[in-house]
């Protein structure tokens, strides 16, 4: 059975996307403390015990999912913005975006009995249409201890390039075994599931993902944290949950005002508040040059 390299939380983005490139995934140790999962099952309990199970084979009728997380946990928060993580996915993700964004928030509690999950990629969120990108950089957070009796994520290292119809045997599948506060770190493109939960205790893991600013989010972050909620967070993390361009001109809007009553065309930040349309315009001047060089068929 293949194991999962574990480095230290203290891991450079260097070190992790030299395993992340090669393996596919791979486990950060230790990166809560255990005062902070604490502060993550008190602010979060209270929506999981109110979610309901899945409905389906694939979320599982024994599983629950609670998103909205952003908005509902200040833990959470800190998590989705933590600046390993970031720094990794950043590294990872911009030789092919200007710009990365928050794809995913999600509590997932596999509860005893409930089955394997389905082997799949993360990035069949989006089909099987986009080929020779990476479009995700992904993390699972042990909220409790991940054993392979109560559910410990299966993973398939090495399995980035293989087809997408194959179906990998049990010897080319590990589990993501770690102590809580540890941190999974995987690609979109890697095989993975899900494990079967034959103890008599919840698996708690929180999935924060990254994609392409490009893309469309799996969680649709403008619903799930509102401008009113969204303009009482940093700067930073407004950007990253999607109150940014994804490019040039990904992501304007004109506000459905009265005739005259307001501008035309402007960023998401003005919907928090912004209305320093010059501070926070479609793109830097060399962003701009970028744009139309490929326009053109150069390079600028």
């Amino acid at each position: 059975m293949p194991k999962l390299e574990t480095l230290p939380a203290s891991a450079t983005p260097e070190e992790i996307l030299t395993v992340l490139k090669r393996d596919g995934a791979l486990i950060l140790k230790d990166v809560l403390t255990p005062d902070k999962i604490a502060q993550v099952k008190k602010e979060t309990m209270p929506y999981i015990e109110a979610t309901p199970e899945g409905q389906d084979d694939f979320t599982g009728h024994h599983t629950t999912r609670t998103g909205a997380l952003v908005a509902r946990s200040e833990a959470c928060r800190e998590m989705v913005a933590n600046k390993t993580i970031t720094d990794a996915a950043q590294a990872f993700l911009k030789p092919f975006c200007e710009r990365i964004q928050l794809h995913l928030t999600q509590v997932i509690r596999i509860k005893p009995g409930q089955p394997k999950q389905q082997i799949h990629r993360d990035r069949w969120a989006w089909g099987t249409y986009i080929t020779n990108v990476e479009p995700q950089f992904n993390t699972i957070w042990a909220i409790t201890d991940f054993t392979k009796e109560n559910g410990a994520t299966q993973v398939c290292p090495g399995s980035l390039d293989w087809p997408d119809n194959y179906e990998p045997s049990d010897n080319e599948i590990g589990y993501a075994e770690m102590p809580a506060g540890s941190v999974l770190v995987y690609s979109g493109s890697v095989f993975h599931g899900g494990g079967a939960n034959i103890s008599n205790g919840d698996r708690i893991g929180i999935n924060i993902t990254y994609t392409l600013g490009w893309l469309r989010q799996e969680e649709n972050q403008y619903l799930s944290c509102p401008p009113e909620i969204a303009k009482t967070l940093s700067p930073e993390l407004q950007a990253l949950i999607g109150y940014s361009m994804g490019s040039y001109a990904l992501g304007y809007y004109s506000p459905p005002l009265a005739p005259g009553e307001g501008p035309e065309m402007v960023p998401p930040e003005y919907a928090l508040g912004n209305t320093d349309l010059e501070a926070a315009r479609f793109g830097t001047a060399e962003l701009l040059e970028e744009v139309s060089a490929s326009v053109r068929g150069e390079k600028a």
